[in-house]
């Protein structure tokens, strides 16, 4: 079978597919990808046949994604909740297809087409990542959802236990997208009152920006997150769904930093599950970020509540267990 999965041209939003799209090749199926340059290196190197339709860089239109259609006539297309114009595309040439969440179901107002909304598109089934005791309740009463568990995903760079050492570990970021170097620095400020090691991922800001650290805190552009996550103790970030899910698979509790799109809806539900603790902007000081993650070292209410989240989404099923069902759905 012959299957194309497509996706905004960012990490946050490719990442999340890559485990099934690894799984559907495994098993045997043609995969072929539509996306962006800026997220081609990684998929062509796990053999993922990325292409660009027509002029597009970040978003796929319909019509930019209509004359690929034609020349690969896959039997299925896998699109992701940032991608209406991928559906659209697909329903038009009579292609079955599936969505593809990243996380929570998409708040409204964020920039996001709802999928309910999408034109032609909007029953198509949803292959949902997100576990169930954080999914959106109209979202779990309503949507058709296939329930595939989340595989945090990065390229191993090096062995991320080596960071572990006797002290506690935590880890800093504010995602692909969002963060500034004063977020940054304050937040490091405040952990290095701390007795932990602090491994920070600068992510949209050179790590010039941020200067001199102190002593047992290490800044980096990108760590390999999805080794990192199993080692750490805290998870401090902003928020995005990649984030957020890949250290509730880890059993890891986090505090929530905010900044736009979707995590303060991943904040609010996450720290209701008790997995974890959160400051808006206004909030946000040296002292505060000292206080909220002693705080999760401590108590042994957030990291419970963040290894019953970890149980059930080890419940879930597997990558390799759908990709052996897409079929169905062809």
């Amino acid at each position: 079978m012959r299957v194309l999965f497509a996706s905004l041209g960012s990490v946050g939003h490719t990442y999340p597919l890559i485990p099934l799209a690894i799984a559907a090749r495994d098993a045997g199926h043609e995969v072929h990808w539509a996306a962006g340059a800026e997220v081609h290196p990684p998929l062509a190197t796990l053999g993922l046949r990325p292409f660009r339709p027509a002029d597009a860089f970040y978003e796929i239109y319909a019509e930019d994604l209509a004359p690929s259609l034609d020349l690969l006539r896959p039997d299925l297309v896998v699109h992701e909740w940032g991608l209406p114009g991928a559906a659209v595309a697909a329903a038009q040439a009579g292609i079955p297809g599936l969505w593809h969440g990243f996380g929570r179901m998409i708040p409204p107002g964020i920039g996001l087409q709802l999928p309910s909304l999408v034109d032609g598109a909007a029953g198509r089934p949803h292959l949902d990542i997100c576990p169930p005791s954080l999914q959106d309740k109209d979202f779990l009463a309503t949507g058709d959802r296939i329930e595939l568990r989340p595989v945090p995903f990065s390229f191993p760079t090096g062995t991320a236990g080596a960071v572990r050492g006797s002290r506690p570990l935590v880890y800093l970021t504010l995602g692909t997208a969002f963060g500034t170097a004063a977020l940054l620095t304050t937040a490091i400020k405040g952990l290095a009152r701390l007795n932990v090691t602090v491994v920070v991922a600068a992510g949209r800001v050179p790590p010039e920006e941020i200067g001199a650290v102190p002593a047992g805190v290490t800044v980096s552009s990108w760590v390999p997150q999805a080794q990192l996550l199993p080692h750490a103790d805290v998870v401090v970030h902003h928020g995005g769904s990649g984030t957020t899910l890949g250290a509730l698979a880890a059993g890891v509790p986090q505090l929530f930093l905010p900044q736009g799109a979707d995590q303060f809806a991943n904040a609010d539900a996450v720290t209701a599950a008790g997995a974890g603790l959160r400051l808006d902007s206004a909030e946000v000081t040296a002292d505060a970020v000292a206080s909220q993650v002693r705080a999760l070292l401590a108590w042994d209410g957030p990291r419970d509540a963040a290894r019953a989240v970890a149980a059930e989404i080890a419940r879930m099923p597997a990558p390799d267990e759908v990709a052996h069902r897409l079929s169905d759905y062809a």
